[in-house]
């Protein structure tokens, strides 16, 4: 089985990230050797995403820094399990160029304590920035499916989203392809028990599969159980090749140009 470093020589091109978090604490020690390693390993670009005001800040900091790098900004559902939540920093944040979508936002019903209907406010309410400033959105859905299809059905996203490390059912996939979303796969398609996503990542079609990596969590095998990085999309990249029966070369092709053509860089 091919390395990382091999598919990269073998292909030679680049690969982008539509997902990660890279002002995470995991990363505080060493992320200029994890940046490093993006370049060695031929990331073109990472797209970095806020979920917090404070992280959105830290993932306009990157962008402003580095040329490759990309910032998207909002409040995570667990963010928003509060009527006090404040997402006015959103529309000011925007403003800056290396800005390319609002996220992550969305729904996550996974834990007890949460606030359904606040949650559910907040991301109306997201949306409804994202198109006034017509941007996409990067949403984040955990156990909340019927909720989340209804709140797109019901409000429109005029710039489109993507629904980043999809985890949900085939049913689901094909209602999210049917309003024309795209889909993001990370690492948890390369799991021995991910047979759901591999069946997903079947029926996606052409020009609506991103990768990402959701780094650092998520890390694709052969290092699940690792702190994940950007370089390790690669992973991710050779196990959908595999499952949809095409060459890593044109996989990269395809979503590079879907990453590209999503957040408009």
């Amino acid at each position: 089985m091919c390395s990382i470093m091999n598919i990269k020589r073998k292909i030679n091109m680049k690969i982008i990230d539509s997902h990660a978090h890279l002002m995470d604490e995991m990363y505080k020690e060493d992320i200029d050797e994890v940046l490093k390693r993006c370049i060695e390993n031929d990331l073109e670009y990472v797209i970095n995403i806020g979920y917090s005001k404070e992280t959105s800040q830290e993932a306009i900091e990157f962008a402003n820094k580095y040329d490759w790098i990309y910032a998207v900004v909002g409040m995570h559902p667990d963010e928003c399990n509060t009527k006090n939540a404040d997402i006015s920093f959103i529309k000011d944040y925007a403003k800056n160029k290396k800005v390319v979508a609002i996220g992550e936002i969305g729904l996550d019903y996974h834990y007890p304590e949460i606030n359904k209907e606040t949650q559910k406010e907040f991301f109306i309410r997201q949306i409804q920035l994202a198109n006034e400033l017509s941007l996409p959105v990067v949403i984040h859905n955990r156990d909340a499916d019927m909720d989340m299809l209804e709140i797109l059905k019901e409000n429109k996203i005029n710039k489109n989203f993507v629904m980043h490390c999809f985890s949900s059912s085939l049913e689901v996939a094909k209602e999210i392809i049917k309003m024309d979303g795209y889909i993001s796969l990370s690492g948890t398609v390369t799991f021995k028990n991910a047979k759901k996503i591999a069946e997903v990542a079947k029926i996606i079609p052409e020009d609506r599969l991103l990768i990402e990596t959701d780094c650092p969590y998520l890390t694709p095998e052969p290092n699940r159980g690792k702190r994940n990085e950007p370089k390790n999309v690669w992973d991710t990249l050779r196990k959908i090749s595999e499952i949809r029966n095409i060459n890593v070369e044109e996989l990269a092709y395809i979503t590079n140009r879907n990453t590209k053509k999503f957040y408009n860089i």
